[in-house]
């Protein structure tokens, strides 16, 4: 019988906005009984419950740093007592930096970025999973990666290296779960650049326009709800990923640089307006 989340519990992070909040309504939409919301923007995250108060789901918020590991447990806590254990677990907040390494900072950049985007997935799955595997039902877990963690990509050097871990990270987890006989699903989603204004200014490679947010949730969803271990998007990730291993380094520079435009398409990044430095693309 196919996995649904009718009925079920769905729990998404960075869910104040972007495709955190597309995943959100598309659990709503499809008949979940608990949608839980976590954001660090308290306001974003009852912007989301208003919208989505007529849906039919329970709607459970909690505001959460999940760069911090006392409030990943502390709200995951929170959860266990107040909703039960998520049958669904999307790993979407996240931040990027966009700059040459030697001008990020020790604290707000490379650290920051870090226990966000490869500390969070980690601390965030590790809070819910033994009671996931002890309930011993079907369950999925989503962990967005990125295109970046499986190129380098010029003036990304930060976000690329925590994006490789969760990659790594997360199929690691994947096969874990199966040798042990868990019937919980981990999907990983490399995508390339989405149009959310997270990544704002930046220029698609080669044959790799800005993807929109709504066609790759749709794509992701569908892939973790059959329990697929990996989406890559556009079809242009996995070529470039394919020469990437097959050509010597040499030439894949001058194919990288010249001819797909990879090392070049974070020039004139400004990232998503409006939003502070500290947790921009959260």
């Amino acid at each position: 019988m196919a996995f649904t989340v009718l009925g079920r519990t769905v729990l998404v992070t960075g869910a104040g906005m972007g495709m955190g909040r597309l995943y959100a309504e598309r659990a709503a939409r499809e008949g979940a009984a608990a949608v839980v919301l976590w954001d660090i923007d308290g306001r974003a995250l009852d912007e989301v419950v208003a919208s989505l108060g007529s849906s039919g789901a329970s709607l459970h918020s909690y505001v959460v740093d999940v760069a911090s590991i006392e409030s990943v447990r502390a709200a995951a806590g929170a959860v266990l007592n107040d909703v039960g254990v998520p049958d669904v677990l999307v790993n979407n907040a996240g931040i990027v930096r966009g700059k040459y390494f030697w001008e990020h900072d020790h604290l707000d950049d490379i650290d920051l970025t870090l226990r966000i985007n490869t500390g969070g997935p980690m601390h965030i799955t590790r809070a819910f999973l033994p009671a996931m595997i002890e309930r011993a039902t079907d369950a999925r877990i989503l962990n967005v990666a990125s295109a970046s963690g499986t190129l380098a990509v010029p003036r990304m050097s930060v976000y690329a290296a925590s994006k490789w871990a969760v990659i790594g990270w997360s199929d690691s987890l994947r096969l874990e779960l199966v040798a042990a006989g868990h019937p919980i699903a981990v999907t990983t989603l490399i995508p390339s650049y989405i149009r959310t204004g997270m990544f704002e200014g930046a220029r698609g490679p080669l044959m790799t326009p800005l993807m929109e947010p709504e066609y790759v949730v749709d794509k992701a969803w569908r892939a973790t709800l059959a329990g697929r271990a990996r989406v890559q998007l556009p079809w242009t990730v996995q070529l470039a990923g394919t020469l990437r291993n097959l050509l010597p380094q040499p030439v894949w520079d001058v194919v990288a640089g010249r001819v797909f435009k990879v090392y070049s398409s974070m020039d004139h990044f400004t990232g998503r307006p409006g939003v502070p430095a500290e947790r921009k693309g959260n």
